[in-house]
């Protein structure tokens, strides 16, 4: 029940200016990237669609039904981005898509030029734990759910595309894209190390402290004991955690802590007292503060309207 980050809106295309009804195109173009925006204002299936370039995708709409080349066929929401390889076909269906509820997606179409750049940079200025890693974008994580860090950089370039009048607008998308580039590393490296902590335990030093915040989240947790545990300095362990996964050790922990106090909310006989504690919060006013500012809603709100929807499945 997260809330869906999305990018910056974009105003749909008024009718007359529409050049076709499925994937009519709007363009901004720059040296190192351009952005697209496409929209489809009728039901569509196996619409293809390929870039020569590294794109990144955000839907802003409506639903598609994305087939990638040798991956299983999987509903793509707003609230969600999608990486795709250079000359990658993507095979697009538009189940929902009619005149007055377009379907509306971005496609940032990157050079490889800039993310080579970016990666030296990485590896040269803040080059990651073990020696054996590097920075890189990893194709294998495709289908990504948004974090507010990573739409922050794509607010940016959507802002400057379509907002500012400036002979710098190439410097400041360049500038916007290295930062989204780097953010959708970190992004990916949490979806990693999150799903694979106790097989990387063994001999990554952070799937390592990933393992023991997760077998004492409901406990307080001591960060010169989790530091020294990953064999680094507190300053260390803290600096490497957040270029790893662009947020502190005490950011996770709270994000974690958060995650399972929505798994007790959701219990019936489960009170927003006992969700509190079993979370490791000690505090209730301060949980419930916390929750609503991260979640949108509070936790009374949470529980009842996961009970609603449940009520409702039963009907």
């Amino acid at each position: 029940m997260n809330r869906a980050i999305q990018p910056l809106a974009i105003s749909t295309s008024p009718e007359k200016s529409l050049s076709t009804l499925v994937e009519n195109r709007r363009a901004y173009t720059y040296d190192t990237c351009e952005l697209n925006v496409f929209e489809t204002h009728e039901k569509a299936e196996n619409v293809g669609l390929v870039f020569n370039d590294f794109v990144f995708t955000s839907m802003l709409r409506g639903k598609k039904i994305m087939h990638l080349n040798g991956r299983e066929a999987f509903d793509y929401l707003p609230g969600e981005s999608v990486i795709v390889g250079p000359n990658e076909l993507m095979q697009i269906d538009f189940p929902e898509a009619e005149n007055d509820k377009p379907t509306q997606c971005i496609a940032l179409a990157i050079s490889q030029q800039l993310i080579d750049y970016t990666l030296e940079l990485m590896n040269e200025k803040n080059p990651k734990v073990l020696p054996a890693e590097g920075w890189a974008i990893n194709p294998d994580i495709h289908h990504i759910i948004n974090n507010q860090e990573l739409i922050n950089t794509v607010d940016r370039i959507i802002r400057i595309s379509t907002s500012e009048q400036t002979a710098a607008k190439d410097l400041y998308v360049d500038l916007a894209l290295k930062e989204m580039i780097i953010r959708l590393m970190q992004t990916q490296a949490r979806e990693v190390f999150t799903s694979s902590y106790q097989k990387l335990a063994n001999h990554h030093p952070l799937a390592y402290a990933i393992q023991i915040i997760k077998s004492k989240i409901d406990q307080k947790i001591d960060f010169d004991k989790l530091a020294s545990a990953a064999c680094m300095s507190r300053a260390t362990f803290f600096k490497k955690f957040k270029e790893a996964f662009g947020y502190t050790p005490a950011q996770y922990v709270l994000n974690e802590r958060l995650e399972l106090a929505k798994k007790w909310l959701r219990k019936p006989d489960c009170s927003i007292t006992q969700a509190c504690f079993n979370a490791g919060f000690e505090n209730l006013s301060h949980f419930t503060q916390t929750f609503k500012k991260e979640t949108g809603m509070a936790p009374s709100k949470f529980k009842k309207v996961h009970q609603q929807k449940i009520a409702s499945a039963a009907n």
